[in-house]
């Protein structure tokens, strides 16, 4: 009977394989355990090396996702699929230390405790191996969630985790399949038990760092979810980033026609035009990245992006002017122009999440 599942949620990690294997092999001896590797469907063959060695090694399995991706769904889907009462999450660059998975499977078997959280901020743990500005960006990322959401992990921003499965049945549910701080989530979302372990953070075996502005936008977007009780779904707050940023895209864009002698008619038309398709751009890869549109399906997608954005844009022109000298609003014309910002905004996302990429 197995009793610990091993998730390791992978994308282009080929180089890597076979040596955490080889590690888990060495640091859980005399223990029943299996590694479920999730592949988001590696351009680089990873699937294909886990199953090379599941060929002749049956405590290894592989998930391979195709047309999904994102290490919380990969995470979710790979302890879903476990029959085993403990499950743990590592990161499969081997940064994470092996070694101490029989240390954080006796806590949860004293029954002291739902989950434990691998850390790298207390006495017996370190992040020795970030460089100056890793380090920096993770020290201000730690304590902005840890003020934001109250959490007691002293490093909520680690991957690295082992929990009880039942309980995660139970969270399951409620904790979104997009980004990559699942661990912040599952805190976040239930009152558990929750004890720490301490470990060395190590350097990447092989591959590339995921780390880019993408995971940023994904980051911000848990932690505002989190920060309010989960009332703010992050596809909201990624959609709000992505229209802040077109904004200043926009007047960019307009200000260079204009200098380039353009009159400002035709500048608002290429500045209009020109933030639109850098907005779908970016939420097809980042807001809707699970329902990512390609080929033909991605033109028709920014064609009706287009036409729901200008149908916004006409609706807050409308309701800014029926405001404006109401006896809501009175003269304050800010209020007026931010009402009909904030409807337009609403009606963009509804209209994007509902008929162009048809998310949930």
């Amino acid at each position: 009977m197995i009793e610990l599942s091993v998730i390791v949620p992978t994308y282009k990690e080929r180089g890597n394989v076979a040596e955490l294997v080889r590690r888990l092999d060495a640091a859980l001896v005399g223990l029943a355990w299996e590694a479920i590797y999730v592949d988001d469907n590696s351009p680089d063959g990873t699937a294909e090396a886990v199953k090379e060695i599941a060929a002749r090694d049956p405590r290894v399995r592989c998930l391979k996702r195709v047309g999904r991706r994102g290490l919380a769904g990969a995470c979710i889907e790979g302890i879903m699929s476990s029959a085993a009462p403990y499950v743990a999450v590592i990161d499969a660059d081997l940064q994470h230390d092996e070694k101490v998975l029989p240390a954080m499977l006796a806590k949860l078997r004293d029954g002291g405790a739902d989950l434990v959280a691998g850390t790298r901020y207390v006495e017996g743990g370190s992040a020795a191996s970030f460089s100056q500005r890793r380090s920096a960006l993770s020290c201000f990322a730690t304590q902005l969630t840890r003020g934001l959401t109250g959490t007691a992990l002293t490093d909520p921003m680690s991957g690295f985790f082992m929990m009880r499965r039942d309980r995660f049945d139970q969270i399951a549910p409620r904790l979104s399949p997009q980004g990559f701080k699942i661990l912040l989530d599952i805190a976040g979302s239930e009152k558990l038990r929750i004890a720490e372990q301490p470990y060395v953070f190590g350097e990447r075996f092989s591959g590339e760092s995921k780390l880019n502005i993408q995971i940023g936008f994904e980051f911000l977007g848990l932690l505002a979810a989190k920060a309010t009780g989960d009332m703010l779904d992050p596809r909201v707050v990624y959609f709000a980033l992505v229209g802040s940023l077109g904004v200043v895209v926009h007047l960019i864009v307009l200000w260079t026609a204009l200098t380039a002698g353009l009159s400002f008619f035709t500048a608002q038309i290429i500045a209009t035009l020109v933030a639109m398709t850098g907005n779908f751009l970016l939420n097809n890869e980042i807001t809707y990245r699970d329902h990512r549109l390609k080929g033909a399906a991605a033109v028709k997608g920014l064609i009706l992006f287009g036409l729901f954005a200008s149908a916004g844009a006409i609706a807050n022109v409308d309701i800014a002017e029926w405001l404006y000298g109401s006896p809501t609003t009175g003269t304050f014309w800010w209020a007026a122009g931010a009402a009909g910002a904030i409807m337009s905004a609403f009606w963009n996302y509804a209209m994007s999440t509902l008929f162009v990429w048809r998310a949930r």
